[in-house]
């Protein structure tokens, strides 16, 4: 298992995570679906950020960090 498998794992059970808590527990469902978005998005950054598959110059490395970004701020704004 490599770390990036890893890193796709702990992505996954937080946003299942999420909509567990948000489906079966008092808290809006949203709400509990962003929350485990955040927890990925720390995932995400060690993956990307940490420990980069590729090199950091890459235009498609900085598009990828902004596009998830935005997703998540719009993701907060709409919540």
């Amino acid at each position: 298992m490599d770390h990036f498998d890893r890193v796709l794992g702990g992505m996954f059970a937080s946003l299942l995570a999420g909509f567990l808590l948000g489906y079966f527990s008092v808290i809006p469902f949203l709400t509990g679906l962003f929350g485990g978005s955040l927890l990925a998005t720390i995932f995400l950054w060690d993956a990307i950020i940490r420990n980069p598959p590729v090199p950091s110059e890459e235009l498609r490395y900085s598009a990828a960090i902004v596009v998830w970004h935005c997703c998540l701020f719009v993701t907060l704004v709409a919540v």
